[in-house]
């Protein structure tokens, strides 16, 4: 079930920010059913799933699709001819299979390089210190082009802490924005989830992600 009245704050929200907000719905555990009735009801989202299964699964050419979660190295090639964007290189590896399948599929991949910003060790993404040093790592790729970065940022109370990672990474985005690579072409700050999307747009996100917001809470999965 679409909750209407969240799309409608949403759409208000990103509406009345000065930067222009792709809007990105997190399908996970969503039924093709509902997934079709939620374009019916917002086709300028983009749609965003987290497993590679399920986007197989789920896979409609009349949309847009991107990959938003965490990916494994043998999986790229399930999905690699099926979305726009992929939010999550994190490794080298990751990059190495992304350059090798794109080219077998005749396209550019973009990308989004995750970053993590809090430090987690129970999350994906690139140490902000060594971000710079992996972009340059990716000159040589000719079927992969990063479009920009992507954090899934730590659920804090202490909103202030939260505020000052937010500022840092869109410092970081902005300082990536200047750099002048062949396959670097940085638009998207991807960040920004049901519980802190607000915060991330006042922080510069120009891309947010949401699932519960517009969905409810997700169904149990096994």
């Amino acid at each position: 079930m679409v909750i209407v009245e969240n799309l409608e704050k949403v759409r208000k929200i990103a509406r009345d920010c000065p930067q222009d907000v792709v809007l990105v719905a997190a399908t996970k555990t969503q039924s093709k059913e509902t997934i079709d009735e939620f374009k019916k009801l917002a086709p300028e989202f983009i749609l965003g799933e987290n497993r590679v299964q399920e986007l197989v699964e789920k896979y409609d050419a009349r949309y847009v699709w991107h990959f938003i979660g965490r990916l494994q190295t043998n999986k790229v090639k399930y999905i690699v001819d099926k979305v726009s964007l992929i939010h999550s290189l994190d490794r080298l590896d990751l990059a190495k299979e992304i350059e090798k399948q794109a080219k077998k599929h005749g396209k550019v991949q973009d990308c989004l390089v995750e970053v993590n910003i809090g430090g987690e060790e129970s999350k994906g993404g690139i140490a902000p210190e060594n971000l710079f040093d992996f972009v340059e790592t990716l000159k040589s790729y000719e079927h992969l082009r990063i479009v920009g970065i992507m954090s899934v940022l730590p659920n804090l109370e202490d909103k202030a802490e939260l505020n000052k990672l937010y500022e840092r990474l869109k410092n970081i985005y902005d300082e990536l924005k200047t750099k002048k690579q062949q396959n670097l072409d940085v638009k998207y700050l991807s960040a920004g989830m049901t519980n802190d999307f607000e915060i991330a747009i006042k922080h510069g996100a120009n891309m947010i992600r949401l699932g519960r917001l517009l969905f409810g809470e997700r169904i149990a999965t096994k």
